[in-house]
């Protein structure tokens, strides 16, 4: 299933959330102004993860809340 099936059979953000987090790691480069960067990994820290962990959290939150939005208006 991708992401796009789940959108279109009405799939809950908590079942969007379970999907996202699941499957292989792989490598990703992204060029981002170096100020972004180090904001981010700051904010990471004062969560208490790492640089990684919060970008993956907030991409799965992003991609969830799109759906929950939707459902909402």
């Amino acid at each position: 299933m991708t992401y796009a099936e789940l959108l279109q059979s009405g799939a809950s953000a908590t079942e969007i959330q379970a999907f996202l987090a699941e499957g292989d790691n792989v490598p990703v480069t992204m060029r981002i102004p170096s100020n972004l960067r180090d904001s981010a990994k700051e904010a990471a820290t004062l969560y208490g993860m790492n640089f990684t962990s919060f970008v993956k959290l907030c991409i799965i939150e992003k991609l969830s809340k799109q759906e929950q939005e939707k459902h909402d208006t």
